[in-house]
């Protein structure tokens, strides 16, 4: 695969977001609410003046927030032109995918299933590879 992979730890978990889709990492300052959105839109920050809308990947997966440090670390991507800043528990550094992805084993959970789009073996261990328009998109809705 050679996939390049910039790892981090979301929800406790090692995972990994396409480098392809990484346009920057950085420590996120400020984040300014914003009524009326889901929880896992935690609001707005700056990058060199241009707005990120800040995503919390935890709860995002349907998961329980992690404590938010002062030196948060985000991965910011862009979908379809917006920016986003991706809240991540740590992020590590670019790694390769040495394999293809193959399907998360079950005992990850449905959130995991939902978001990831495989797991890949890296130089530095298996990793969930992460489709960033599901984290991005929220947690799955609450059956009826």
């Amino acid at each position: 695969m050679n996939e390049l992979l910039l790892t981090c730890r979301i929800a406790g978990r090692r995972a990994a977001i396409p480098a392809l889709c990484v346009q920057s990492v950085i420590e996120v300052g400020e984040v300014t609410p914003i009524l009326g959105t889901p929880d896992f839109i935690r609001g707005l920050t700056a990058l060199r003046s241009q707005a990120l809308t800040v995503i919390d990947c935890s709860l995002a997966l349907g998961l329980k927030p992690g404590p938010i440090a002062a030196d948060q670390r985000a991965a910011v991507v862009a979908i379809d032109g917006h920016p986003y800043a991706l809240l991540v528990d740590e992020a590590y550094d670019v790694d390769e995918a040495i394999s293809g992805p193959i399907e998360v084993p079950g005992g990850f959970g449905a959130e995991w299933q939902r978001a990831a789009r495989g797991l890949v073996e890296t130089t530095s261990g298996p990793t969930l590879l992460i489709n960033i328009e599901s984290l991005v998109a929220g947690p799955a809705p609450m059956a009826a």
